[in-house]
């Protein structure tokens, strides 16, 4: 009896522990949701990726959110797009970049390398191996061991500097190199003043002629070696400047074991005393530390204004890695004068002129998900973006599409458009921007001449204007794309004029935004290419790539129609037969026709890898796809596949994405989709729902209301909605309205893991289309 006692009084013990472990745990874990979120973040996220095949083709961007500036480690040669590949095994240098993509590849690149012992200054001589295992990498902090020279290199970043931190060996021969890359380069080294200055002018496009960046280097330690090398990596030792194609600077002195020597960066796109003036206002004497911890700050700052409580951690993790993601691009291409007026380096005249500038963004991508996540959460940078885009628009005479840092040739539509509209239309534009920005879209859309290039304004507009489509035929390439995006950007800006009071203008776009319907085929229930006469193309192959479509063929681009979303369900005889064709992407297996690009592009592998059918996550035309289910009476079969992707889709590990992260576009799918909604129409007030995937959300808005989305009894399996509450009220609409969100309340699911077939299937229950709004 003694020993069951015992054994009973041990058992209880046990469990009172277990329980306090588990008390204890969970405390510990809600202090890191709270206060430590940047330690959530994993910028590897995406960086196992190559030509062939994208997993996020990211690299790790040390920089603080928006920043002029960012800096990587650089595992590949100068000019590689692929500069951080998570499978190399050596680094040449730390590189300051400003690379929105590896397919627009990087400009105003420079980078810093340390070394001991026998001096390699060459990029592939100079490269030391590294782990992952002593590698650390944190979007304020990047720090690793440079194997070959017993060297730990560190930098954290500022919005236009960055303070690096080297600790060196004993070493007679110890060095730092500042290699300015090719294209155009000077170097000086100022041994008095512990300095080196100089220039790059390295670019792949879209700049003018007097186009530079200007950078100092500070230094903590005297010089007692100045070289520098000249084109074709010839060594010019005990010289201090030097100027060419491509040039660098080396200094040099000895070191003791564990010395430490801290370099100040700064640059500039308008002069060397600006780039001066950065580094004074942004780091001062600042040591490493505060420099590292000012930068926490700021991610701290920004990643709070989503506050995340869940007992899943992964997700938790992916979570903020995509915000993260979301928070770099556009960057500011602004500065701060002597009088701290706002100014900025034109990359359109080259002129320096007063006011915001932001660059380094595909609008193809980011007016989907990411320009919609700013009027949610960021209106006044929002605000701030659209006075850029009109300061684009005066300089150059054109809004961007694709801009680094100027114009660049690339993708297509309209959809500067949409995303000035949307932020008109919420509120989020400066009175003194409205008319100028109103002006330039109707220029898209309406003038043809003097495009700086064909992704600018609109190819085909007068094509479009007097049939109603770009014809296949014509030589205008992925012309069926064009039209749907030109269709869409009609009804947003017919959407801003009639809020303007300008009735006309707005009939006039809301007819053409109907320009959808010319191009769908019901004998097939797709979209296709039509020629100029009228005819459809012919032969026609749903599952070819490219050709009439852009990386992407006609089952992903027929749910381009982001404001009529019924007038197609009527086009295909019918919610039924629209819900069949949703399904059958997903059934049929991911067969494919690349013949218009001559191989197998990264896209269509991204695709047949997932396992989902035709469904093409990894690439941005098909994103909104599945949330269409709730236009068509089966909004359980959104949350069933919204969770689908989420989990399997998604990860902050090195192949964590199912494709390109461009510009943050496939994390703001991720960001959106998890809190429970998502922005299927930018230019109207509404957020349609898919499945939340967290216990609860809290989203701290900037007019200073708090949004709580809470699904108590979430999880794994019960990913179906079976009743949702807003603000207390039984709530059985598919979609959720910003003005809700903005006022702040609450929005309770009740999740389950059956589907509630019954729920959100009447006609009020339905997201807006325009085809519900005319009749």
């Amino acid at each position: 009896m003694m020993y069951n006692k015992f054994y009973i009084f041990f058992i209880v013990i046990i469990l009172v522990s277990c329980s306090q472990i588990q008390k204890e745990n969970k405390v510990a874990f809600n202090a890191i949701q709270t206060t430590n979120l940047v330690d959530l973040v994993n910028p590897l996220m995406g960086t196992d990726s190559d030509f062939s095949l994208s997993n996020g083709n990211t690299y790790p961007a040390i920089a603080t959110p928006w920043a002029m500036n960012f800096w990587t480690p650089q595992t590949a040669k100068m000019g590689d797009g692929w500069a951080y590949k998570y499978d190399d095994k050596t680094i040449r240098g730390i590189k300051q970049t400003h690379q929105p993509s590896p397919w627009i590849n990087d400009y105003a690149a420079f980078s810093l390398m340390a070394i001991t012992g026998k001096l390699k200054y060459k990029e592939e001589e100079r490269a030391s191996y590294f782990s992952h295992k002593a590698e650390t990498v944190k979007p304020n902090h990047y720090k690793v061991y440079l194997a070959d020279y017993d060297v730990t290199a560190e930098v954290s970043p500022t919005e236009r500097a960055a303070h690096f931190k080297f600790t060196f060996p004993e070493a007679d021969s110890s060095y730092i190199m500042l290699d300015a890359f090719y294209k155009g380069s000077m170097v000086k080294i100022l041994p008095k003043e512990r300095k080196i200055i100089g220039y790059c002018r390295n670019n792949s496009g879209g700049v003018p002629d007097n186009f530079y960046n200007y950078f100092v280097a500070e230094f903590d330690k005297d010089f007692e070696v100045n070289h520098t090398w000249k084109d074709d990596w010839v060594l010019m030792e005990n010289s201090t400047d030097s100027e060419g194609k491509h040039v660098g600077a080396i200094i040099g002195f000895k070191t003791k074991k564990g010395e430490e020597v801290h370099v100040k960066v700064a640059s500039s796109f308008i002069s060397h005393e600006q780039a001066a003036l950065n580094l004074k206002r942004e780091i001062g004497n600042d040591s490493f530390e505060n420099t590292k911890e000012k930068a926490r700050t700021a991610w701290e700052k920004e990643l709070g204004r989503i506050k995340i409580e869940d007992d899943n951690i992964d997700n938790i993790r992916t979570f903020y890695s995509c915000l993260y993601r979301v928070l770099l691009f556009p960057r500011k291409f602004y500065e701060y004068d002597l009088d701290n007026n706002i100014v900025h380096y034109s990359p359109y005249n080259g002129k320096v002129l007063p006011g915001y500038m932001f660059t380094d963004n595909g609008f193809w991508d980011t007016f989907r998900a990411v320009f919609p996540f700013f009027n949610l959460m960021y209106p006044e940078l929002n605000s701030n973006i659209m006075e850029g885009l009109a300061n684009t628009y005066k300089e150059s005479g054109w809004l961007p599409e694709w801009a680094s840092p100027g114009h660049r040739d690339c993708m297509v539509g309209s959809n500067s458009a949409t995303i000035i509209a949307d932020a008109f239309l919420k509120g989020n534009m400066k009175e003194k921007d409205v008319d100028v920005l109103f002006e330039a879209v109707l220029k898209n859309a309406t003038v043809n001449e003097g495009r700086p290039v064909n992704s600018v304004g609109r190819a085909g507009v007068d094509y479009y204007n007097k049939l109603g489509y770009v014809p296949y035929n014509v030589g205008i390439n992925e012309n069926a794309a064009r039209t749907l995006e030109y269709a869409f950007a009609d009804f947003t800006i017919a959407e801003m004029a009639e809020k303007m009071g300008k009735e006309t203008v707005a009939n006039k776009y809301y007819n053409q935004s109907n320009n959808y319907k010319n191009l769908f085929d019901n004998s097939t229930n797709l979209m296709r290419g039509k020629n100029e006469d009228g005819t459809f193309q012919t032969p026609f192959n749903p599952l070819k790539w490219g050709d009439a479509f852009t990386e992407g063929n006609s089952l992903h681009y027929t749910w381009s129609v982001f404001h009529d979303i019924q007038g197609l369900i009527s086009l295909m005889g019918g919610k039924e037969n629209f819900e069949a064709k949703l399904d059958e992407v997903f059934t049929m297996p991911p067969d494919f026709d690349a013949s218009y690009y001559g191989f197998t592009i990264h896209e269509i592998r991204e695709m047949q890898i997932a396992n989902m059918g035709n469904y093409a996550h990894g690439n941005q035309p098909i994103q909104h796809m599945i949330y269409l289910y709730n236009y068509a009476n089966a909004p359980y079969k959104a949350q069933e596949k919204v969770r689908d992707v989420l989990t399997k889709l998604y990860s902050a590990t090195p192949d964590g994405y199912c494709g390109d992260e461009d510009n943050g576009q496939t994390s703001a799918w991720y960001v959106f989709s998890s809190l429970g909604f998502y922005p299927v129409t930018p230019g109207v007030n509404e957020y349609v729902i898919g499945s939340p995937l967290f216990k609860k959300a809290t989203l701290k808005l900037e007019n200073g209301n708090e949004f709580e989305i809470s699904a108590s009894n979430n999880s794994k399996e019960n990913v179906y909605i079976e009743s949702m509450l807003l603000n207390g009220a039984n709530w059985n609409h598919n979609y959720l309205n910003f003005k809700d969100i903005q006022n702040g309340g609450k929005i309770e699911f009740d999740m389950n893991p059956t589907p509630n077939k019954k729920r959100g299937i009447n006609n009020d229950d339905v997201p807006y289309s325009y085809s519900n709004k005319s009749n």
